[in-house]
């Protein structure tokens, strides 16, 4: 009568120890392909318009978001330029797909706004189709304060990236500066460059040193070129004119 029982037991465990693996499994499997049936692979959206973009990934359960927009030659108004997740990224259902925006090529003039009032200033860009970006002022008691000192990109500045021009905003002497103009160093000895940005707290990299060519001499009515006297700068990044602050690398290049 034992031995039946103890068949008996067994027989049960063993069926349901095989009714747990079987379930173990079936969650298992239950488990994968809800994991997988979440995921997604970001659709090729460079060079379509917004429009068939968004309808794309929204038939996919993403979500699109344009970034940032930018002048382009190559790419038509209205059109993707960057997408970020790169196509083929695997990614969860509602992921946040960011692109930017094609304004087409660069057609507005970008307007000069130094000497004016910060406010019309703003206001002269707007009316151009052109976005007022950052804003930094620097103590400058030759101006009145408000009075825009300087401005990047430049006036009638050609192949620009993006539809904003920052400004540099006289303030009163006594406020902290947030910002300075990059002086033009060019011609310049690159002992005199360095004590010049040392004094507005500029710290440039350590220079280039390039080869420049001697120019040739002026024959019949060419004006004559002068040479460029080794020690002096060539060159330099960021470009004279620019918003510059002490967080920013300044590089020159220096003839040999």
């Amino acid at each position: 009568m034992s031995v039946h029982i103890l068949r008996g037991f067994f027989r049960t465990a063993s069926l349901l120890m095989l009714l747990i693996v079987v379930a173990m499994l079936s969650a298992i499997t239950t488990m994968h392909f809800a994991i997988h049936g979440a995921e997604v692979q970001v659709p090729a959206l460079t060079g379509m318009t917004i429009a068939e973009a968004r309808s794309q990934t929204a038939g996919m359960g993403l979500t699109l978001n344009v970034d940032n927009r930018y002048y382009s030659a190559e790419i038509a108004a209205g059109h993707i330029l960057t997408q970020s997740p790169a196509p083929g990224t695997v990614v969860r259902r509602e992921w946040r797909v960011r692109v930017a925006e094609s304004l087409g090529p660069q057609k507005v003039d970008v307007p000069d706004t130094v000497s004016s009032d910060d406010r019309l200033a703003a206001l002269r860009l707007r009316r151009t189709g052109l976005e007022v970006g950052v804003t930094a002022h620097l103590p400058d008691s030759a101006v009145p304060e408000g009075t825009v000192i300087a401005q990047d990109p430049p006036a009638h500045a050609q192949g620009i990236e993006g539809p904003s021009v920052n400004l540099l905003v006289a303030a009163p002497e006594d406020d902290t500066p947030d910002g300075y103009v990059m002086p033009d160093m060019t011609g310049v000895p690159i002992v005199t460059a360095q004590a010049q940005l040392a004094k507005i707290g500029l710290k440039p990299t350590t220079p280039t040193f390039v080869d420049v060519q001697v120019p040739p001499v002026g024959t019949g009515n060419a004006p004559l070129q002068l040479p460029i006297a080794p020690g002096s700068v060539i060159a330099q990044s960021p470009p004279a004119g620019a918003r510059v602050d002490q967080t920013m690398d300044v590089k020159l290049e220096v003839a040999k």
